[in-house]
């Protein structure tokens, strides 16, 4: 019994000595090469990347104080902990854009097959608009590069993701193992229709393309008292903006129009899109 107890604890210390790994150039490339994907940055430039991230974060700390009167410090650790440039990369390309994370101007970047890694002020406004708490499940529709289900991932119980571009989706469901993200869970599919087979439905569902009206499915899956951030506007086309859908305990969904945003187009067959080539 007593062996059985030390066995308990020396993988419960593996564990815990894995989660606290130092975050170096070492561990950026065996997680990159255990994703399969290339590195082609040197330790120079993994290092001036890395020093780039504190004033990425100040940035994203006044830019949140601004539009919320107060950052989430949950949030805030969140993009510290999370590393942006593990997740710059063109899957369709084949090749990673770490040397250009928390870039001065916050920018979006093509991560290919029509996706893109929106930029990082825009993600944590829209983080923290949902207003993620530990005990929370929540759905992000679009999973693209991964990022965003990611932050979500550190502040909360449970994050699923849904992509609808098969290639795209595929890759980037092999990122989230070399960092030790358990509670991040993929899949392919018409994020239209959200993921019904996840029992009890989400907190938090949060849409990273633009859609042309809300999917009624979304909402049938939020939870009473929970929260959707959505984008809704014609695909490609200026005019599109942030609207927050919320649930009451009672059933009954309110809206409130935030932001004007530009995002790549929600894909789905019940707007009549031909779905991606399987």
């Amino acid at each position: 019994m007593r062996k059985k107890v030390l066995a308990v604890m020396v993988l419960f210390m593996a564990f815990a000595l894995a989660a606290n790994a130092a975050w170096d150039f070492e561990a950026y490339q065996k997680a990159m090469t255990g994703s399969g994907r290339k590195v082609n940055i040197s330790a120079k430039t993994f290092a001036a990347v890395s020093a780039r991230k504190e004033t990425a974060a100040k940035t994203v700390q006044k830019y949140l104080d601004s539009h919320f009167g107060k950052a989430d410090p949950a949030l805030l650790e969140a993009f510290k902990e999370l590393p942006r440039e593990y997740f710059m990369y063109n899957y369709e390309q084949n090749v990673s854009l770490a040397g250009m994370a928390y870039e001065a101007q916050a920018k979006p970047w093509a991560v290919g097959y029509g996706s893109a890694l929106s930029d990082y002020l825009g993600q944590a406004y829209m983080t923290q608009l949902a207003a993620p708490k530990k005990e929370d499940v929540v759905l992000e529709i679009g999973t693209g590069s991964g990022y965003q289900i990611a932050l979500l991932s550190r502040m909360v119980k449970e994050a699923y993701s849904i992509e609808i571009i098969k290639p795209l989706g595929e890759q980037v469901a092999k990122i989230f193992g070399p960092l030790g993200y358990a509670n991040v869970h993929t899949k392919i599919g018409d994020g239209y229709y959200g993921w019904p087979e996840v029992k009890g439905g989400f907190d938090i569902i949060i849409v990273t393309c633009a859609a042309r009206s809300v999917p009624p499915p979304l909402l049938e899956q939020l939870k009473p008292g929970g929260k959707m951030v959505i984008p809704i506007g014609q695909p490609y086309k200026r005019g599109q903006f942030l609207y927050v859908y919320t649930k009451d305990q009672d059933g009954k969904v309110h809206s409130k129009k935030d932001m004007g945003v530009f995002f790549v187009p929600l894909k789905s067959t019940a707007f009549g899109d031909k779905l991606p080539a399987k």
